[in-house]
């Protein structure tokens, strides 16, 4: 709704002062035309927004205006008491002060709102977690998260995965959780890296601090960052056959690869199904672990290499049977 949207656009000047045209569409997802009708509509309201031309410009209200208009409906509520991951709080020691505010928030809201809140905790419950994603110690990652918030710099020690271990200097720009997992958002001299937080082995706050780069935004980076890092993952593609009992099962997470493109079932139940694996070497051993459920089409070489291994097992247990 179009009064929903101006409330919105109001809430967004009063917290970030001055974002442009193309931020609030952004945001709001519409057009930048809609974006300054809305400006308009809110001007003739009387609210004072004001736009500023070039670089460094924008929209923003005068400075001092502020609305109390801050009411929140039945979903944002609900949203805010559902979007708190506890193992992710608990590592940045947050976990009790998000606790604490709930409480106080919960105790502002008007009876109706409260039952509504208590409720939305009692029937949905957010697990961030993957089933086999062991926990991942972070000693350093409260360091981190202070040099991040002081914009001070950071000393740490990190041990690579091809277990060389590097002393760097860096400027901390942010903290990821994947998951269950910390990831560390950083310059080090002209160059923004990832690190993994649990393979920081040392970290101290230097005195020294540094200016945040007023461009940088965590979020676009990461996204960015995600999708070169899938798009270099190692890419073994196999087509097989699949047995209909076991298709069920692909379908919800296989352990070695993953399904691309899944044909219509054969008259005999088996379906044709292209996956994707690592490697050639991993793809024989996960095909291997489904045993007379999976048949390899191509590529031929991993054919031959499947039926070489399945005959190597054979004549094992053959030459050591019970006699």
């Amino acid at each position: 709704m179009r009064a929903d949207r101006l409330l919105s656009i109001l809430l967004l000047l009063q917290v970030h002062r001055r974002m442009t045209a193309g931020e609030l569409a952004r945001r709001l997802e519409v057009s930048e035309r809609t974006i300054h009708r809305d400006m308009e509509a809110l001007g003739m309201a009387g609210i004072p927004v004001t736009a500023e031309r070039g670089t460094g410009g924008g929209w923003s209200l005068i400075d001092g205006y502020r609305t109390n208009l801050t009411g929140l409906n039945e979903a944002e509520i609900h949203a805010l008491f559902l979007a708190r991951p506890p193992r992710l709080l608990a590592d940045l020691g947050l976990d009790k002060a998000s606790e604490a505010a709930l409480i106080k928030l919960l105790a502002a809201l008007p009876a109706r709102a409260r039952q509504g809140a208590q409720e939305a905790r009692q029937r949905l419950y957010i697990d961030s977690t993957g089933w086999w994603q062991a926990y991942e110690a972070t000693p350093h990652l409260c360091t981190l998260h202070e040099a991040v918030w002081a914009e001070r710099r950071v000393r740490f020690t990190y041990h690579r995965t091809d277990g060389e271990v590097v002393t760097r200097v860096a400027n901390p720009l942010g903290l990821v959780a994947k998951g269950n997992t910390w990831y560390f958002v950083a310059r080090v001299e002209d160059d923004l890296r990832t690190y993994r937080v649990s393979r920081v082995t040392a970290a101290d706050m230097l005195e020294e601090c540094f200016e945040r780069p007023a461009e940088f935004d965590l979020a676009a980076y990461w996204e960015a960052s995600a999708r070169q890092f899938t798009a270099n993952l190692p890419r073994y593609p196999v087509t097989v056959r699949i047995a209909g009992d076991l298709l069920h099962s692909l379908r919800n997470g296989a352990r070695y690869g993953r399904i691309a493109v899944e044909r219509e079932p054969e008259p005999d139940g088996w379906t044709l199904v292209d996956m994707i694996f690592d490697d050639e070497q991993s793809a024989c051993e996960g095909i291997l672990s489904y045993g007379a459920q999976i048949e390899v089409i191509a590529p031929t070489e991993l054919r031959a290499q499947v039926i070489q291994a399945a005959e190597s097992i054979v004549a094992l247990y053959a030459h050591h049977a019970v006699r």
